[in-house]
């Protein structure tokens, strides 16, 4: 069977029903379905999702507004089940997990200085604000690695990802979800190397050296917070953990 099975239901259907479905379809003769489809509106109780987690079915997307109903328009939860999958329990639940759990955003970021204690920053060609070196780590790439890629794209030098001194958590902003950023130390830089930083004309338009307070007023609140962390932590010798560039209320 090569089409796509869907199990639909007029209205949200019962745990009852849904169980029922899966297993007539588990049950019935000769090779299982090459996929099974279930839709499910965001709103529906836990209960159903976790009833298709327990049957391998993997959350593939959110479908927006989706489907009409009395009170307006509701997401749909858009899951799948391949007959290829894992049936092993232990990885079929992990390939299960990997899609219905948090997936945060990683950035890494560096504090790189001048002799003088300038902070190096970036004005990129997208938004107003200056930001650290760095950006958004890749999928199955490390924050080390990713910061090192960053740097090496946007500047033409490759620098290392020293130790982390301050690991943010950032609330949600601008349609962005949540995330974790972590800033490495990568250094003081002498003149020469200073010098031969270039900014790539893409995504970054220049770079700049300015004096800690001054970097922080032209980064957004959160950033200049977490950037003046940064130093203290460098010169304290610690590691940060802050949520929005402050350190996090105790219960």
């Amino acid at each position: 069977m090569s089409d796509p099975v869907r199990l639909a239901w007029d209205s949200p259907p019962t745990p009852e029903a849904l169980q029922d479905a899966i297993e007539a379809l588990d049950a019935a003769p000769g090779p299982p379905p090459r996929r099974v489809e279930v839709e499910l509106d965001a709103d529906a109780p836990r209960r159903l999702r976790h009833l298709l987690h327990r049957h391998g079915f993997r959350l593939e997307g959110v479908a927006r507004q989706a489907r009409a109903t009395a009170s307006g328009f509701t997401d749909v939860l858009r899951y799948a089940r391949l007959a290829a999958d894992p049936t092993e329990p232990r990885l079929l639940f992990t390939a299960v997990m990997n899609t219905v759990t948090a997936r945060k955003r990683l950035i890494a970021h560096a504090l790189v200085t001048d002799a003088a204690g300038r902070v190096l920053l970036c004005e990129t060609t997208f938004k107003p604000d200056f930001e650290l070196p760095g950006g958004i780590v890749e999928p199955n790439e490390s924050p080390a690695a990713g910061l090192v890629r960053e740097m090496d794209e946007e500047m033409g030098v490759v620098l290392p990802a020293g130790r982390i001194l301050v690991a943010d958590w950032l609330p949600p902003y601008l349609g962005w979800e949540d995330a974790l950023e972590l800033i490495f130390d990568s250094g003081v830089l002498d003149a020469e190397t200073a010098a031969a930083l270039v900014a790539d004309g893409r995504e970054i338009r220049a770079l700049h050296w300015l004096e800690p307070d001054a970097a922080a007023s032209t980064m957004t609140e959160i950033a200049g917070r977490h950037l003046l962390a940064a130093l203290a932590a460098r010169a304290s010798g610690e590691t940060v953990y802050l949520e929005a560039g402050r350190p996090p209320a105790r219960p």
